[in-house]
């Protein structure tokens, strides 16, 4: 994809770190879009969103009529009627969609108020069928705040206060455009699961997450005047922490520096204990070259939140110092808040606090301060302190 151009000028704008002026983002979409035969290209950010990857057949339903085409356009055709259609590898960089073969992307896209149904999920963007080798990729071309339709109920719930989801909002819309300024030249700007942001398509419309969506159309965060990526997770057991504790290769900049908490205590993600089975953890072991029977598992540093950075793995054969992060996500722990560790007969016993990695906003102590009465802009001044709302100004 090509660069997108990010032009500031200084307009007045709400500063959550409480200061007088911001700046207004002119954000300039540069030939992401496709064409479309039905109507005028979409104005303003599209997001290019992974659906599936290396598929060798996939099946959708159109509940109305879809236009299949190629990218240059010289094969098209309509189907009118709902029904459904298969797409499917053909090999040497050629695929089917319906009746059509090619050995360039295709392109479906369904009329207004006709959404794309694909593995159980409804997609009211164009979608892209890049062919691969022997098989294709799957991506939707989505306008940015259709996308965020299909972000928001899936990562916080749809029934939750207001005010928490329009934080939500802006996050959400914040770190999609901070990810689509450094995709460069892939065939997409994010995935559609944890990798980025649960995605699940913008058709199934639920009333809260439109009005949260509406009411911050437009707002997304800034520091020093540059978008940055706004991580958000769980629970934080009582306190965020620096992004560079999670991702040390990431600069330290204040709205990622850690904030006091204190809302998230409602959650059943605030104290926990969990058992990873041992042979879980002998093979994550094995894969670090640490082969024997596990004798222990310790934190061996920690930040001054209690947030494990790092552990001690200790089996029959040596020990490895190894980051807390790449444990949790071989493991399945929840967090690296840790408080005890046993390593029992059959399973490894942790007791800790939180859910996710720490770093931005506390998703459950945004629930609980919009339960208190915070608005929006409070929580984001909580959570990402320092930083400015910003009106992102559309081509």
């Amino acid at each position: 994809m090509k660069n997108r151009a990010l032009l500031f000028f200084v307009v007045a704008s709400t500063l959550l770190a409480g200061a007088c002026a911001a700046p207004s983002m002119r954000y300039t979409h540069a030939g992401g879009a496709l064409g479309s035969i039905a109507e005028e290209p979409q104005k303003g950010p599209v997001v290019r969103v992974l659906l599936a990857e290396k598929q060798r057949k996939a099946t959708f339903k159109n509940t109305g009529r879809v236009y299949i085409y190629t990218q240059d356009r010289t094969q098209k055709f309509k189907l009118s009627h709902a029904g459904s259609f298969a797409v499917q590898a053909l090999g040497a960089g050629k695929i089917q969609a319906g009746t059509l073969q090619s050995a360039q992307a295709v392109i479906l896209e369904p009329a207004s108020g006709s959404p794309l149904t694909f593995n159980g999920n409804s997609f009211t963007g164009r979608v892209r069928i890049v062919p691969d080798g022997n098989a294709f990729h799957i991506v939707e071309y989505a306008p940015l705040e259709e996308y965020l339709i299909g972000v928001l109920p899936y990562e916080m719930s749809h029934t939750w206060p207001t005010e928490a989801l329009k934080a939500q909002a802006v996050a959400a819309r914040t770190y999609t455009l901070k990810s689509m300024e450094t995709t460069g030249k892939h065939y997409f700007d994010l995935y559609s699961d944890v990798r980025s942001q649960m995605y699940k398509g913008s058709g199934k419309k639920y009333p809260s997450v439109q009005k949260a969506v509406q009411a911050t159309k437009g707002q997304i965060l800034t520091y020093q005047n540059k978008l940055f990526y706004t991580y958000y997770h769980g629970n934080c057991g009582g306190a965020t922490d620096s992004v560079t504790s999670w991702n040390p290769g990431s600069s330290a900049i204040k709205p990622l520096s850690g904030a006091k908490c204190g809302y998230d205590k409602h959650s059943k993600n605030y104290a926990w204990q969990m058992t990873v089975p041992r042979a879980k953890a002998e093979a994550y072991a094995a894969s670090i070259g640490l082969a024997g029977k596990l004798k222990a598992v310790s934190v061996s540093r920690k930040t001054g939140t209690g947030r494990a950075t790092n552990l001690t793995v200790k089996t029959a054969k040596g020990s490895k110092n190894v980051a807390c992060g790449k444990f949790r996500a071989a493991t399945g722990l929840k967090s690296c808040k840790i408080n005890k560790i046993s390593v029992r007969k059959k399973d490894v016993l942790f007791k800790g606090r939180g859910s996710g990695h720490g770093v931005g906003m506390c998703q459950d102590g945004a629930y609980g301060m919009a339960k208190d009465g915070k608005n929006y802009k409070q929580i984001l001044k909580k959570y990402y302190p320092g930083a400015q709302l910003t009106p992102l100004k559309e081509d």
